[in-house]
């Protein structure tokens, strides 16, 4: 779970591109004194149905704390609305505290646009949502805002670093009946709540970073529309006139042994 909770909410199976390939879930730890078996298999069985979706829109009611030098701790919030049509269609939209930002994706081209500061850029893009994820991190440093949720229970999100793993019962999300899971693995505490029933989606979740004293969290609320009404504008980026456009800048490759 290192990537999908480390940048989760910045949280969780669109690695594949939706439905278009099911990976296999992975394997439940047996129950422990520290590791229920029942809570893992829940976020196993949240990923397949995540995976399953076809068309949705989820919007996330985040609020994270950034502790300064001092210790103080500074709280801002932020809503990140994302909605996406299998294989190739993702529109995200952040509004908050610190950023405004619009990131388009049609299948073709993807772009990034940074609302405030006016700027924005577009570069073609692989043929699926899936390929899209690892394109914007591995080549541009951008990781796309929740769709991290969507890699659990597929071959880049496994259990191994969960040393804890508990089962606390239903709880109540926005008058929705959910079951509330926590674990814990090295640097980071997290908590899910998972709607009951037929609909295993992720309503909340609470990430606290225990590497650091001050032990700050990150908390989203998530809002689900799984008959999203859209057209394939939605998906295409119109520049405002004042817009300018620049060019991404590319990670830098790690260097070799040997190199200069």
């Amino acid at each position: 779970m290192k990537r999908s909770i480390g940048t989760a909410i910045g949280l969780l199976i669109l690695s594949t591109g939706f439905s278009s390939q099911m990976p296999a879930q992975q394997p439940s730890p047996e129950k422990t004194d520290l590791i229920d078996s029942t809570a893992i298999d829940a976020l196993n069985q949240m990923g397949t149905y995540l995976r399953g979706l076809k068309d949705f829109q989820v919007t996330a009611a985040v609020t994270s704390e950034d502790v300064l030098s001092d210790g103080e701790k500074l709280t801002y919030s932020h809503t990140t609305t994302v909605l996406a049509s299998s294989p190739n269609k993702l529109r995200i939209e952040t509004q908050g505290d610190q950023k405004s930002r619009l990131i388009l994706y049609d299948g073709k081209k993807f772009t990034f646009f940074a609302r405030r500061a006016g700027y924005y850029a577009t570069v073609d893009a692989p043929p699926s949502i899936g390929e899209l994820i690892d394109v914007a991190s591995d080549k541009y440093g951008i990781e796309l805002p929740l769709l991290d949720l969507f890699l659990w229970g597929g071959p880049r999100a496994s259990t191994n670093e969960i040393t804890e793993a508990s089962d606390f019962g239903p709880a109540d999300v926005g008058g929705i009946t959910c079951e509330h899971y926590a674990f814990r693995q090295p640097g980071l505490d997290w908590q899910v709540w998972i709607q009951l029933g037929d609909h295993p989606l992720p309503k909340k979740m609470v990430l606290t970073t225990t590497t650091d004293d001050a032990r700050p969290q990150h908390t989203s609320v998530l809002t689900w529309n799984l008959a999203p009404s859209y057209n394939d504008a939605a998906f295409v980026f119109d520049p405002p006139s004042d817009a300018q456009k620049i060019v991404f800048a590319k990670e830098k490759a790690p260097a070799t042994a040997g190199s200069n």
